[in-house]
């Protein structure tokens, strides 16, 4: 059995900092957008440790605002170091994507 995992990990950083993007926002909403968009197993404790990392790495930056519901949510912006890395990655995702497919579509039994 073909084991998702491995092609998966490498593939969340360039979603959640795509979902970052579009908006300013906090974990519980990505992993609800990430879950939305067919990462259904997604979890906290997969999710939180990449917003650390890329917190660590400068791509995100993180600050605390008022919740309507509760205590204060820490919500991530791309700094211009994420912006960056986000169009590289979506530059290789694009190569690398057309290259499967160019290779599975030759592979096609008939």
């Amino acid at each position: 059995m073909f084991d998702r995992s491995q092609l998966r990990k490498g593939t969340l950083e360039g979603c959640i900092l795509q979902i970052i993007a579009r908006a300013p926002s906090y974990g519980y909403a990505i992993a609800a957008t990430l879950r939305q968009s067919g990462f259904a197993d997604i979890t906290e404790g997969t999710l939180y440790p990449l917003l650390l990392r890329l917190e660590r790495k400068g791509l995100v930056a993180a600050s605390y605002r008022a919740s309507p519901a509760g205590p204060s949510r820490k919500y991530y912006a791309l700094t211009p170091a994420g912006r960056q890395t986000l169009a590289d990655f979506t530059a290789a995702w694009r190569e690398t994507a057309a290259a499967v497919q160019q290779v599975l579509a030759d592979g096609k039994e008939e």
